[in-house]
């Protein structure tokens, strides 16, 4: 039985060398949502991508409104046993890439789907174009970070 238990980094490349059939938990990181206030922060998946666009493997991920109150053990056990299970029972190959991502992950596919004038707008590359918006995780834009945060006087 082959689960691998990951946060968003490196670790993340890993999960390249389970054999199909294996679950891949990743518990997540928190990212602050300023840099002047680290108190303030949101769950960050980040390479949940590799997991998605791997339809040999299932993906798990620990509950994106949870993890900023720390990693629970209860909950880690749970999902360890949803893993097992899973891997006891199969599950159906190949893997739908979306069932693969944490729910910002889907949120930003289901923006995409609805809005593909958008979605070219924030994933397109224009040759010569600088463009801060180019370098971003998922997260940052379904939580309005860095350069897709409103600045307000007050901020």
């Amino acid at each position: 039985m082959d689960i691998q238990i990951t946060g968003p980094g490196t670790g993340s490349m890993y999960q390249s060398f389970v054999p199909d059939g294996s679950v891949v938990i990743n518990v997540g990181g928190l990212i602050p949502l300023r840099p002047a206030d680290q108190n303030i922060t949101y769950t960050s998946f980040m390479e949940q991508y590799m997991t998605s666009g791997a339809p040999y493997l299932k993906g798990l991920h620990y509950p994106i409104n949870d993890r900023p109150k720390g990693i629970k053990r209860q909950q880690l056990v749970k999902l360890i046993r949803e893993a097992a299970k899973l891997i006891m029972n199969g599950f159906s190959m190949p893997v739908n890439p979306r069932d693969n991502l944490a729910p910002d992950g889907q949120l930003f596919v289901e923006l995409c789907e609805k809005d593909k004038a958008l979605c070219e707008l924030i994933t397109g590359r224009a040759p010569g174009t600088n463009f801060d918006c180019y370098h971003f995780w998922v997260e940052e834009l379904i939580h309005e970070r860095g350069p897709w945060r409103e600045v307000i006087e007050s901020d």
